[in-house]
């Protein structure tokens, strides 16, 4: 609970600094950087976090780190507010199996945010590809809500058997999810 309050609070009140976007121009070719610049400050301070835990982690490869900058510009086409990312949020808690089912269509009246939820990955994947950005972005992009992140008991037991893109949707999707 204490987690989903840190979220709200961040949706509410992060906004990226001017060396945050600058850490960013200097993945992002500029039409790629344009498209970033779409996404609503709390997605933009989102990214940055993840990009920022993945240098930590000593990542340095320019498409996972375009593609942890990009994994939510789908949501540009139908951006979401605070109060509809709370719905989503709650019905994944109560109704996960529903939430899927909810998540196809249109985007319109009670399901939108479901249907953001679901599709925005797809969305983002054609947006980032239209802005130039290199095959294994978009697949990041398009896959980074998709593979489920294994304990670390199992990635270290298997990782071998990972390719490297496997390796960093994992990671992606668990960075993802912790911010």
């Amino acid at each position: 609970m204490l987690y989903r309050a840190r979220q709200f609070w961040q949706a509410i009140s992060a906004a990226p600094k001017a060396q945050d976007l600058e850490l960013a121009s200097r993945w992002l070719e500029p039409s790629l950087l344009a498209l970033f610049l779409r996404l609503q400050p709390s997605e933009q301070a989102h990214s940055l976090s993840i990009l920022r835990q993945l240098s930590e982690q000593g990542e340095s490869e320019p498409d996972l780190m375009a593609g942890a900058l990009l994994h939510d510009v789908g949501k540009v086409c139908c951006p979401l507010s605070v109060w509809e990312r709370i719905i989503i949020v709650l019905g994944r808690a109560i109704f996960p199996s529903l939430v899927k089912k909810w998540g196809r269509g249109e985007p319109r009246g009670w399901r939108r945010p479901f249907v953001v939820a679901e599709r925005h990955a797809v969305w983002g994947a054609e947006l980032a590809a239209q802005a130039g950005a290199s095959a294994r972005t978009v697949r990041l992009i398009r896959c980074h809500q998709e593979i489920p992140a294994p304990s670390a008991e199992v990635e270290s037991a298997y990782s071998s058997s990972f390719s490297q893109e496997e390796r960093w949707l994992r990671r992606l999707y668990t960075l993802d999810n912790q911010n």
